[in-house]
């Protein structure tokens, strides 16, 4: 997997989300090829990275691909195509585990807005999209969806990133939006320090009442800074189990914000499907 670099971007926005969410990312790896790719100039200020997934299995043989919620859309071209959906989709913010079945041969690119970006690019209310996918078509100007028919596997590296971002271009020129590059300071302070484990934290870190915070995540991102929050800290977790961590569960629930062990365990099972211990042991393919 080609390493997305948590450099500055040249708009000067750093990390806005984790790099985490892939759960066991080892078995994928395993099963697919997949890869990100740093956003260029161009578009870093609307696009966190851009994301590859290509896959050949055995007749007969399938793969879940499985994913904790990002509070980000993301635009892909897919083959093969979905039921219903177009070969360009949009998919929202979901709010729970996101689960992919894979088989036969296919592939996918992708570009991750950073939080807020696609509202904030095109005027769609981030609520609309939450927890759905659509057909881009239906919202994308048609100059840009006829660029990104350029976009293929056959160029799977620096030519399909680039046909990518120069469809993305129909929208990155819009003039900046002040509200939405503070939020990516919220987010960025968000991503940065795992010691905030408290939306009063990350208001007062920010400069920001509660209600104004509320406000500028219910318009921009569709889901609110306390699940965002949460996620976060979750997939830091994850990341570490996934890590090796040897540590318990109850130092692993005071470390990243949970005040007691159960509660941390049942909002993991919740959310990943399976309690702590069990995600920790090795799966035997």
């Amino acid at each position: 997997m080609t390493a997305w670099t948590n450099a500055t971007t040249s708009s000067g926005t750093g990390p806005t989300t984790t790099n985490g969410g892939v759960l066991r990312p080892d078995d994928l790896a395993r099963s697919v090829q997949w890869e990100r790719w740093t956003p260029g100039p161009d578009v870093d200020a609307w696009v966190e990275n851009h994301w590859g997934v290509r896959w050949a299995l055995p007749a007969g043989e399938t793969f879940t691909s499985s994913v904790l919620p990002h509070p980000t859309v993301h635009l892909t071209v897919e083959r093969p195509v979905r039921p219903h959906l177009g070969t360009r989709v949009l998919t929202g913010v979901p709010t729970s585990r996101y689960d992919t079945d894979l088989s036969g041969d296919g592939w996918v690119i992708g570009a991750k807005f950073r939080p807020g970006a696609f509202t904030a690019l095109t005027g769609v209310p981030a609520r609309t999209l939450r927890d759905t996918a659509v057909d881009a078509d239906s919202l994308l100007p048609s100059e840009m969806t006829a660029r990104l028919i350029a976009v293929t596997a056959d160029s799977w590296d620096e030519a399909a990133v680039s046909s990518l971002e120069n469809a993305l271009s129909v929208l990155t020129e819009t003039d900046p939006d002040d509200e939405y590059f503070f939020l990516l300071d919220v987010f960025g302070s968000m991503v940065a320090d795992p010691g905030l484990l408290t939306v009063e934290q990350v208001a007062s870190l920010n400069g920001v009442g509660m209600r104004h915070l509320q406000r500028l995540f219910a318009h921009y991102v569709g889901v609110t800074p306390k699940w965002v929050l949460s996620r976060f800290r979750m997939h830091d977790v994850v990341s570490a189990l996934d890590a090796g961590s040897t540590a318990g569960l109850a130092e692993l629930a005071a470390e990243f914000g949970w005040y007691d062990q159960a509660h941390f365990t049942r909002d993991f099972t919740r959310l990943v499907g399976v309690t702590p211990r069990e995600y920790r042991r090795p799966v035997h393919r």
